[in-house]
């Protein structure tokens, strides 16, 4: 469960640090106060959307950080991932977001990505905000709440597993069913291609050597000249001027002299004796290089019509010797399955018909688990619905199928089923408010308030079967009046306490005869300072607090408004006790 809460230049709070316990705790205020926006906060903490209008004018990031319990649900990931703490009983998360838009995500104190982030928060919260009453008016919302009930998470998935093998092969299939006469001019140009590029039997790195080779010869005259000069130069006297290494020679016996008379002397004759030997395998080499080079003006031709041959390959196929080769082996590749291609199309069609059959027998024991559930859920939410002032109100799932020439061949049944990912299903939920009306779509017939009241109803069902150790409710009680209110404080309330768990539920209201069941009453309100609006939360502590607040909920605070404030929490009281 959430044990502290801190927000530090968020929006119009610059900073807060809320400690919450189990049970079942009521944040109120006047509308604008920044209710919702400690609920926004706390989204962002569990993963949700950042941008750069979160941070607080004048501030350089927004942070919100969250102390948890540690669920055993979360347990596998925190393994995987090595994210245990110092605490293992506790789970920090910690999210910030800067003036740029950039956030950084953290789970005890260790930078991870996103969707780690997410995928911890999904074990430890779920908020049911303002927006999810029109989650119940999109028709493709429902058949999720309904797998969410039942439990399906796994054989959906395994279902989405084969939905996505098949439609990883029927691109392939589609494109080898594709017209023969199509097929027929793309070997042609395929033959082409790769004939074109291995006829010229391509080297890697040829292309480089070859345009080495192109210089020497298109230089050859004047590389033997410079070569030829610089050999005379160092073993053959020039115009009167003796050789250098007939010089090196006449200073290696100098030194040689100099070292009898004086030895400390002699590394300066070693040193010039191995001069000397490096000059005589200079010499060496320039002579070999110079009986290497060739006056060939055909095979400078040749070298030059390769080089064309090179160029006018990879201006067609790729910018180097080794993409051209590439491009070579990607066509043979395409040529040969082309070629093969009828064996491929029976082996894929056989693919796809077994597919076609795993996601029908899938999908009919999927809608099975579906329809029994339909029922289940049908019945709790009635009896939820009763308990709202909504007696006779009658709840349904309408699980259909949609016959499809290309779908899912399904066990027993003539016709083929259109599915997706979520299985062969159509789900649509199905109302009748009043007595003695039939069942129709939801969508159609139900009132605002009466929308709310099946949210409240649906997520009170989902959440006795989902186990989160949080639940916060962002003003479920919209569109509910005070009649109804003291009945969704003991919804709200049971849910923290019964059966007894460690289960904590936190909601924001409007309404003083929910918030009266609060085991922990917070008061948001705004204030100025510096000049500045600043959210400020204050824990009421004392019954006259509690008392105060409440009257100013009924409207103001008047002997009469603080007299049935008292009624309220002495009512609240009184279902505790006998509970």
């Amino acid at each position: 469960m959430l044990l502290e809460l801190i927000i530090r230049n968020f929006a119009i709070i610059d900073e807060l640090r809320l400690q919450f316990g189990p049970g079942f705790s009521a944040l109120t205020g006047e509308t604008g106060a920044g209710k919702s926006i400690i609920i926004d906060g706390v989204n962002l903490l569990l993963g949700g959307r950042a941008n750069s209008a979160m941070v607080r004018t004048g501030a350089k990031r927004a942070q919100i950080e969250g102390v948890f319990t540690s669920p055993d649900s979360a347990a596998a990931i925190l393994d995987r991932e090595q994210l245990w703490g110092d605490e293992p009983d506790h789970l920090v998360l910690a999210r910030e977001v800067r003036t740029n838009g950039r956030s950084v995500s953290r789970i005890n104190g260790r930078i991870v990505t996103l969707g780690i982030l997410r995928q911890v928060s999904a074990t430890l919260v779920d908020i049911h905000g303002q927006s999810e009453h029109l989650s119940l008016m999109r028709v493709r919302e429902h058949i999720n709440l309904l797998d969410r009930y039942a439990g399906l998470g796994v054989e959906r998935e395994e279902l989405a597993k084969l939905v996505r093998q098949l439609q990883a092969a029927r691109p392939e299939l589609k494109q080898l069913l594709r017209d023969e006469r199509e097929l027929a001019r793309r070997v042609d140009l395929l033959n082409y291609q790769i004939k074109d590029i291995q006829s010229a039997r391509l080297q890697p790195g040829e292309d480089k050597d070859l345009r080495q080779e192109r210089i020497r010869l298109a230089n050859a005259e004047q590389l033997a000249a410079l070569a030829d000069k610089a050999y005379t130069c160092l073993q053959n006297q020039v115009e009167d001027m003796p050789a250098v290494q007939d010089l090196l020679g006449g200073a290696v016996r100098a030194l040689a002299g100099l070292a009898k008379i004086d030895p400390g002397q002699a590394d300066l004759r070693e040193a010039t004796e191995q001069i000397s030997y490096q000059v005589d395998e200079l010499s060496d080499r320039l002579r070999d290089y110079r009986e290497q080079i060739e006056f060939n003006p055909r095979r400078l031709e040749l070298v030059q019509d390769r080089i064309e041959i090179i160029r006018r390959l990879q201006r067609k196929y790729g910018d180097s010797i080794e993409e051209v080769l590439a491009w070579a082996q990607r066509a043979a590749a395409e040529l040969d399955t082309i070629i093969h291609s009828k064996e491929r199309i029976v082996e894929l069609e056989a693919q796809e018909e077994q597919l076609l059959e795993a996601i029908g027998e899938a999908g009919a024991a999927l809608s099975a688990r579906r329809r029994a559930a339909a029922a289940e859920l049908g019945t709790a939410v009635e009896r939820e619905l009763a308990d709202l002032r909504m007696e006779g109100a009658r709840f349904g799932a309408n699980v259909r199928w949609r016959p499809d020439p290309a779908g899912a061949f399904v066990p027993g049944s003539a016709e083929r089923v259109a599915f997706d990912a979520r299985g062969l299903d159509q789900v649509e939920f199905l109302i009748s408010p009043n007595p003695g009306e039939s069942l129709k779509p939801m969508v159609k017939i139900a009132s605002g308030g009466e929308t709310a009241r099946l949210m409240l109803a649906i997520k009170t069902v989902l959440s006795r079967a989902d186990q989160t150790p949080t639940l916060i409710f962002d003003e479920i009680d919209q569109g509910i009046g005070g009649r109804v209110g003291q009945i969704v404080g003991q919804k709200l309330w049971g849910l923290a306490h019964k059966p007894a768990s460690d289960r904590q539920v936190i909601c924001i209201t409007h309404l003083p005869q929910l918030a009266g069941f609060g085991n922990t009453h917070f008061r948001v309100e705004k204030r100025l300072a510096d000049g500045r609006t600043v959210t400020r939360v204050q824990r009421l502590e004392t019954p006259a607090e509690r008392v105060s607040e409440l009257a100013q909920m009924l409207g103001g605070e008047t002997p009469a408004t603080r007299d049935s404030a008292r009624e309220i929490l002495e009512q609240v009281q009184s279902y505790v006790q006998a509970e």
